[in-house]
């Protein structure tokens, strides 16, 4: 997928107007997006219509018109933007209570580098793209590549099993793709719903 350029965004006044409907549209989409692998971890896969949002709520929330400014939340989100024959996500750990959280990240330390995708076979090993990971705990928020390579055998069995998932042809989706979680303290291997394939396969289509 294509960076989001400057000339797309729109300025605080113009976007407060379309404001409404695009979140609505956005939230529609992250529903897709999302899933959880396992009771502690939310997966979102992004594209350029999440990174857009939130780099226009950023703008907004913080009041940033300097053209410097807009420019740091243009590199920082564009880093969500998936390039050619990859998926981009975002993971988090979600655990409400401080100080239970706070161990447990400390005791999923290395997480990041534990994560894949398992299509038909194919196993996709995360690319870590977070900033600031410590050696003795993990983070809350995980940014995550997975290079599936453009017109791999697994970018190929992913639009594969997304059409027949679309066609209601669950013999030929299910058991398929999967998001895998292998550190000592935390492992699953869940199966991906039929909705976030459709939007995977999606970005696999998207023009470079």
């Amino acid at each position: 997928m294509k960076p989001i350029a400057r000339n797309e965004l729109l300025d605080l006044g113009a976007y407060e107007q379309i404001r409404e409907r695009f979140r609505a549209r956005i939230i529609a989409e992250k529903k897709q997006r999302r899933f959880s692998p396992a009771p502690e971890l939310s997966v979102v896969f992004e594209n350029r219509d999440t990174a857009l949002f939130q780099i226009q709520e950023m703008l907004r929330t913080e009041r940033i018109t300097k053209e410097s400014g807009i420019a740091h939340e243009l590199e920082t989100y564009n880093e969500l933007v998936p390039g050619e024959g990859e998926l981009s996500a975002t993971m988090f750990v979600e655990i409400a209570e401080r100080d239970p959280r706070e161990r447990r990240l400390v005791e999923l330390a290395g997480l990041e580098h534990r994560l894949a995708l398992e299509i038909d076979g194919t196993r996709i090993a995360a690319r870590n793209e977070t900033h600031g990971i410590l050696e003795d705990r993990t983070t809350a928020v995980h940014y995550l590549k997975f290079p599936l390579g453009t017109g791999s055998r697994a970018a190929a069995a992913l639009l594969e099993i997304a059409a027949a998932a679309a066609a209601g042809a669950t013999s030929g989706a299910e058991g398929r793709a999967f998001f895998l979680v292998d550190h000592p303290h935390l492992s699953a291997r869940a199966p991906l719903p039929a909705t976030l394939l459709s939007a995977l396969a999606e970005d696999l289509r998207a023009p470079a």
